[in-house]
């Protein structure tokens, strides 16, 4: 029987990316500027730092959406099969994801970290989560451990009597790990993070859940590094999509 792993983090690397401020601005230009390539524009731009940071504010805040297409973002996303199914709801990216039915599926499963809130009042559309006492902590931890490997023995047993991988995985809980990747560009991403990012400052109250919410923060933390004006704008306008 292969050893078991759990895990109670995400992994998201940013694979590739064509996207930056500018695109931004040489796509609301346009309106103005009329015909003329993107080298053209780069070459009779000047440099004006604040009217930049303000055309893209004013777009943001008057949600003038399209200017912020015109860019690419791909990343590699390891996540349990349950926060996958929430991104999937999410019908403005790309996904390629791993397949049960073509390799054999790892041994990792995700099993809440003990700082993870575990009890839920309120009601929907309120939700509160609130820490759980040491003893619903380790509950949760054994009844995962435990079922996860009952489950992937269960696996196991099936693919060694030749039972075929697509029906084997029908055992194995969401709580397994998967990989995939998604490609999006900074409105998608916007929409996205305005749904699975808890903060303050947001005009609309959004209740992600943590795991989703854990790859939304590192998806993020790489798109303000390559759009800061952009990410700026989002945050400083209550982070609604524009």
């Amino acid at each position: 029987m292969a050893e078991i792993e759990f895990r109670s983090d995400v992994t998201v690397e940013l694979v590739r990316a064509s996207a930056h401020d500018s695109d931004v601005l040489f796509a609301a230009r346009v309106s103005t500027q009329g015909e003329q390539t993107l080298e053209a524009a780069e070459a009779g731009a000047e440099a004006n730092p604040k009217r930049d940071r303000g055309l893209i504010n004013y777009l943001m805040r008057d949600r003038h959406g399209s200017p912020f297409e015109h860019n690419s973002m791909t990343f590699y996303v390891q996540a349990p099969i349950f926060v996958f199914r929430e991104f999937m709801r999410h019908r403005i990216a790309s996904y390629n994801e791993e397949s049960g039915r073509y390799r054999q599926l790892r041994p990792v499963f995700y099993v809440p970290a003990p700082e993870r809130n575990l009890v839920q009042v309120g009601k929907p559309g309120a939700y509160e989560f609130l820490p759980g006492s040491a003893e619903q902590s380790q509950l949760v931890s054994d009844e995962v451990r435990t079922v996860c490997t009952a489950a992937f023995e269960s696996y196991e047993r099936m693919l060694e009597a030749g039972i075929a991988r697509e029906v084997a995985r029908i055992v194995l809980p969401l709580t397994i790990y998967s990989s995939m990747y998604v490609t999006m560009n900074a409105r998608s991403l916007m929409n996205f993070l305005s749904l699975r990012t808890k903060h303050e400052g947001s005009t609309f109250p959004s209740f992600p859940q943590r795991e989703i919410e854990m790859c939304a923060e590192k998806m993020e933390g790489f798109w303000a590094e390559l759009m800061p004006l952009t990410a700026a704008a989002f945050d400083a306008n209550g982070r609604v999509a524009p």
